[in-house]
């Protein structure tokens, strides 16, 4: 462990010790928010930032249950070791064990019929779901399934009926919707891609190598049970189901450690020994509470309703369920090159979900968590080394390239720009330049047009539009670097997107290579059959430019005319036309869609256009009809945290609008008062005189002083120091 780390365990310690932080955090949270709906959580237990999230996985491979987990179903094939939170794809499941009592199916089943496979109903009316521990009753064979998690392990406590037929089933098929594993000819350095072995009579060692999202994901496990199995009985001709017997008494519990490795067995087994060897299950559960405590609390929140303290604290728990943890105890992590590197010094991390994060989970924790943040960065720096560009959606050691533009530029360029300790401004410089000068995902176009052609570029618009996005971030780290011919090249390419705008219909709209507008353009159109946009049509897109608002206004034609066009957006027909229109647009307010991520900046643009009674009444109904406490309490993925993040500081009052600026724009904040941990101490944001008519800002001052400016910077934040907001009823601009 690096001494920083060390300080900033001993400072959380005391701080827990002598702060509001004392108080239990992890009670305020309901981890079934967003589990319903489209909203894809991940419902088991694990530890913030953690390797695994262990928990059920459900019969149904659809969108829907990307995460493993879907309220509207109560199936359960096993209890599996590494899972998604909010995504649109589905991957992982690794390792799923599932208790079971007499002979069964091998399979993963059909619902309705358990004699298609092992699978069990759950008792969900006596589930129980906490940070750091999940359990259930499985109906089908009386077992009571519980278990918590570590770091790079799980921990299983499974209670038996009394039976001469009690097994545990090891099931390395079953796995995410994309992933499949692939034929042992494939693999070159090992003979087999699911394999398990019983080491003594109480362990089992193994492996998983599959292909899916992650093409293709190594997994090495080590699984040790408390009591000696009877028998270790591989089943079938492809020996990739298990069977572990045992005979129970009734009420016996048997308790299963787990730990994971993507490097190696040995990795597995450094990983087992460090942390779960010894390990116990109910201490283990109550460490991994108190963890989610430490950093639940980091922001603290008073004068909210019942409802907003729910949804703001389960929001924070849902930001930290990623980045996942990478690399083994001892720093050893398996690179996007596929070779195995000894540790660089810093912990390594995956599960980058960056066109999600970069707009406001990511720049958030530069100021939560800026101890962690150089390792995030660090590890995405090394990627580009190993890979040849930065990371776009990088998942257990793969790239699978999901999303458009090139998000990673802009990951990295907002922590440099910031000053994040712990990172090689140079280094990282040389990563940003190799990726953004790339010619991969329509970069040659741009070099040669200066823009991507719809004729030649799928989704062109919208990859145009966030290279330009990731330009202006970039331009900002040339600039504090002092390069300036780069600064100069960077800032006059981040106008790319004005190759699009077309004055006639005030909306971006397709161009050929020839320069030809697509003749047969319709804003409402979301199909990909469009072949511009990315789960989107031009009514969101037109506004992704939040590097760039002054120029949009110049397109307009004035900021009144840009305002006029703004409230557009928003009481537009809420419609989508064309064929294959993702389910990912939803949470529409007109043609706002806030149930994905282009749109979530849009709404803090009242603000910086000067009238920002506009920003806080959309805020405010935003906030109203997007959220709730319920199972589908999210309008769309929660995407690694995104969705969650946007919450979390729309409450506070500001948000990133402009990536890499070191700005936050100042919105509403719905809370009476709000207490960050900073690495200067506390910042304070307090709210005085609301009432429901009394909703919009009157006047801010900063540390005592008038704030005369539409914005914050991360440098007074991270201070520490007070903001206060004084409300009243008139629609005013106070800068």
């Amino acid at each position: 462990m690096r001494i920083k780390n060390l300080l900033a365990i001993v400072a959380a310690v005391a701080m827990v010790g002598c702060s509001a932080s004392v108080e239990d955090y992890t009670a305020k949270v309901n981890p079934k928010i967003g589990s319903g709906g489209h909203g894809h959580v991940f419902v088991g237990a694990n530890v913030p930032f953690g390797m695994t999230q262990v928990g059920p996985t459900s019969i149904t491979q659809e969108w829907d249950w990307c995460s493993g987990y879907h309220d509207s179903e109560n199936s359960v094939i096993g209890f599996s070791h590494t899972h998604l939170s909010g995504t649109g794809c589905g991957d992982l499941f690794d390792v799923t064990l599932m208790p079971v009592v007499g002979e069964v199916t091998y399979g993963r089943g059909r619902l309705g019929d358990y004699s298609t496979g092992f699978w069990s109903e759950a008792d969900r009316s006596k589930e129980v779901v906490r940070p750091g521990y999940y359990s259930v009753p499985l109906t089908r064979y009386n077992i009571t399934a519980e278990m918590t998690a570590t770091e790079r392990g799980g921990l299983h406590r499974y209670t038996f009926p009394a039976s001469d037929e009690a097994a545990i089933i090891l099931d390395l098929v079953h796995g995410g919707c994309w992933d499949r594993p692939e034929i042992p000819e494939r693999l070159k350095e090992n003979e087999y891609a699911l394999y398990a072995e019983a080491v003594g009579n109480n362990r089992i060692e193994g492996n998983r190598h599959t292909y899916g999202w992650a093409n293709y994901q190594k997994v090495y496990f080590v699984i040790e049970f408390s009591k000696p199995f009877d028998k270790f009985e591989p089943i079938g001709n492809d020996n990739y189901y298990y069977r572990i017997h045992f005979k129970t008494t009734e009420g016996e519990q048997i308790g299963v450690k787990v730990a994971l490795s993507s490097t190696s067995l040995e990795g597995a087994r450094l990983n087992f020994d460090a942390e779960v060897a010894n390990a116990e299950f109910d201490a283990t559960a109550q460490l991994a509470e108190k963890k989610w405590n430490d950093e639940i609390s980091k922001i603290r929140i008073y004068g909210a309703t019942p409802e907003q303290e729910e949804i703001f604290y389960t929001g924070m728990y849902h930001m930290y369920v990623a980045p996942s943890l990478f690399s083994d105890v001892d720093g050893t992590y398996r690179g996007a090159d596929q070779e195995i590197h000894k540790s660089p010094g810093h912990d390594t991390y995956t599960t980058f979900s960056l066109w999600d994060t970069y707009r406001a989970k990511l720049p958030l924790m530069t100021i939560t968590h800026p101890e962690r943040m150089d390792d995030v960065i660090n590890t995405m720096i090394n990627i580009c080394e190993e890979q040849g560009f930065l990371p776009i959606w990088h998942l257990w050691g793969w790239d699978n390239g999901c999303m458009v533009g090139s998000p990673g530029i802009i990951a990295v360029s907002d922590a440099v720009a910031k000053g994040i300790e712990g990172i090689d401004a140079e280094r990282a410089w040389k990563a940003l330049e190799t990726s953004y000068m790339h010619d991969m995902r329509g970069g040659k176009y741009r070099k040669e047009y200066g823009y991507m052609p719809r004729d030649l570029q799928a989704e062109s618009i919208a990859h145009d539009m966030e290279f330009a996005i990731a330009d202006a971030a970039a331009a900002e780290v040339a600039k504090k670097l002092g390069k300036e011919e780069a600064f100069a090249y960077l800032d006059n390419r981040s106008h790319s997107w004005l190759n699009y705008f077309d004055a006639e219909t005030g909306f971006v709209r397709g161009k050929s290579s020839k320069g030809e507008w697509r003749e047969d353009f319709n804003p409402y159109n979301a199909s990909r059959i469009a072949n511009e946009y990315c789960e989107g049509n031009a009514w969101q897109y037109t506004w992704l430019v939040p590097q760039d608002l002054d120029k949009l206004v110049e397109c307009f034609g004035g900021v009144e005319t840009t305002i006029e066009k703004l409230d557009g957006l928003f009481t537009a027909d809420t419609k989508m036309e064309g064929e294959d229109v993702t389910p990912d647009i939803s949470g529409l307010i007109g043609q706002y869609v806030h149930g994905n991520e282009p749109s979530h900046h849009i709404v803090y643009f009242y603000t910086m256009l000067g009238q920002p009674w506009k920003a806080a009444d959309r805020i405010y109904e935003i906030c109203d009809t997007m959220y709730s406490t319920e199972v589908d309490g999210l309008s769309g993925n929660e995407d690694v945290g995104q969705m969650s993040a946007w919450y979390v500081m729309t409450t506070l009052g500001f948000y990133p609008v402009e990536p890499a600026s070191g700005r936050y724009v100042i919105g509403v904040p719905l809370v009476d008062k709000a207490e960050i941990d900073v690495q200067g101490g506390v910042f304070t944001i307090e709210r005085k005189g609301y009432t429901p008519e009394n909703r919009y800002i009157q006047h801010i001052t900063l540390n005592g002083k008038a704030l005369d400016r539409n914005y914050i910077t991360h440098d007074e934040v991270i201070a520490g120091g007070k903001l206060v907001f004084e409300m009243g009823a008139e629609h005013t601009c106070w800068y």
